[in-house]
């Protein structure tokens, strides 16, 4: 039976999704494995290294259906080892002397390295495309209310009139740079290893063969579609760590998305509200909730993967050469990452689709405070006379004795003769007007999807690798 959330029957839609667990489930895995000795053996085939016919024997074995998983298990348990049993087998499999060349001058980490590399590549590919769908559906949001104005709130209180679509557009942004860090990424974390026991290649370079050996590991890289590493990155996780803080980052944003949603879905504000599909049930007991469901799990994922990011900077700490103690925490975090990352992904982007906005709630909201929210602009239109300073202070007088006596701050300003003495009653009324204190917000919104546009026409939004790739 299951023992995590991610794979019970009941929850795993909520912590993850099939598309992402196929990349990490055990036969892709395997096969990710297999796919990289066929390779090793058919680049060194090439280089004359081993014989041409053990190179097409040992890849038409290299396929995992030929394994069985349950025996593999047993003998991983047996000697403790992930990959050794994977290539007595492979070996096994082969006919002839083929079998005598497999995994020749590589060492366990080389494939496994590899592999995980290969699997972080299919992953990206599917969080670049539901990322780009979640930054689409801003997009739209951003667009349509561009001029649609609401109270902005610092602190937990009204602060100056904002649109909605300049709130959706703050969150466009920061998942446009997120967007563009995995980018800029790729070139780094897809990066093959193949340097043996200590990194040096000796095993294949003993005598006069540095050519070939560094053509072999040319080979390789090009035959599984990665970059050549500079240098063997046994003991070098910094790829890894750079990928993890991002989609921690990604996942926090999206965490903040939906926590703003819920906040602004109390019944109180009802400035949005999370979409109410047919058949979704908000409590078992009370039948008028409409309780924002999806966003309350985008947001325990949000704060479950945050974890993750120190749990990568642990896992830089490794001994000399080689570190198992370090290495092995990457196969927990990573999948566990990808999978949750990808179930916010496509948790927002439901949100987002179906997010109901009511730009008439947002209105009133607008008036809850007979016009304090406007408190600014008045103080500006004073300072003109006054001095900010002074302004500032008979502004702060007038709103305190509106909040502490319960009265509409217009009429109090109209009543004070020091703001009459500046201000007729029609141009308070008109400074008091939230729908035209807006700013530039339009134009911000403007530049954030003018953003998105070169974004996704400069390639950052499509998905450079397709899932299986490789």
């Amino acid at each position: 039976m299951p023992s995590h959330v991610i794979d019970s029957a009941f929850f795993r839609d909520h912590f993850g999704t099939a598309r992402m667990r196929a990349v990490w489930d055990d036969r892709a895995l395997l096969q990710c494995w297999l796919d990289y000795e066929a390779a090793l053996a058919k680049a060194e085939a090439a280089e004359g290294m081993i014989p041409t016919e053990a190179a097409i024997e040992i890849a038409r074995k290299a396929r995992a259906p030929l394994f069985d998983l349950d025996e593999l298990k047993a003998d991983i348990d047996r000697t403790v080892h992930p990959l050794v049993p994977v290539v007595w087998k492979l070996a096994a499999l082969c006919e002839g002397e083929a079998g005598r060349y497999v995994h020749w001058g590589a060492t366990t980490q080389d494939v496994m390295d590899t592999a995980l590399v290969m699997q972080l590549r299919d992953a990206q590919a599917i969080l670049d495309g539901a990322l780009a769908e979640v930054i689409d559906a801003l997009v739209a949001l951003s667009t349509r209310f561009r001029a649609t104005p609401m109270a902005g709130r610092t602190h937990g209180q009204q602060a100056l009139p904002i649109t909605f679509g300049f709130k959706t557009a703050t969150w466009l942004a920061e998942l446009l740079r997120h967007q563009a860090r995995l980018a800029e990424g790729r070139d780094r974390l897809f990066v093959g290893q193949f340097g043996g026991a200590v990194g040096t290649l000796a095993g294949i370079t003993d005598g006069d063969r540095e050519t070939q050996a560094r053509q072999v590991q040319a080979r390789l890289m090009a035959e599984l579609g990665l970059g050549v590493p500079v240098i063997a990155w046994h003991s070098s996780r910094d790829s890894f760590a750079a990928f993890t803080t991002t989609l921690c980052g990604v996942c926090a944003t999206l965490g903040k998305i939906a926590h703003e949603i819920i906040n602004l879905q109390m019944t109180e504000l009802a400035e949005v509200e999370e979409g109410q599909e047919a058949g979704k049930v908000g409590s078992s007991t009370m039948p008028q909730k409409r309780n924002p469901m999806l966003c309350e799990t985008i947001l325990t994922l949000s704060r479950l993967t945050r974890s993750h990011a120190v749990t990568t900077m642990d896992a830089m700490l490794h001994d000399f050469e080689r570190d198992w103690s370090s290495f092995q925490m990457e196969w927990e975090y990573l999948p566990e990452l990808c999978l949750m990352t990808d179930a916010a992904l496509s948790m927002t982007g439901r949100v987002l689709a179906g997010l109901t906005v009511r730009p008439d709630r947002m209105r009133r909201n607008l008036d809850v405070t007979g016009g304090l929210l406007l408190a600014e602009r008045v103080m500006f239109a004073l300072a003109a006379s006054l001095g900010r300073q002074d302004a500032h202070d008979l502004v702060h007088a007038v709103a305190r004795r509106a909040q502490e006596q319960d009265q509409p701050f217009s009429t109090l300003l109209r009543a004070e003769p020091a703001v009459a003495a500046v201000l007729s009653p029609d141009q308070i009324g008109k400074l008091l007007d939230p729908e035209t204190y807006l700013g530039l917000a339009a134009h911000f919104v403007d530049r954030v999807v003018h953003q998105a546009s070169e974004q996704r026409r400069n390639g950052l939004a499509k998905n450079t690798f397709v899932e299986g790739s490789g």
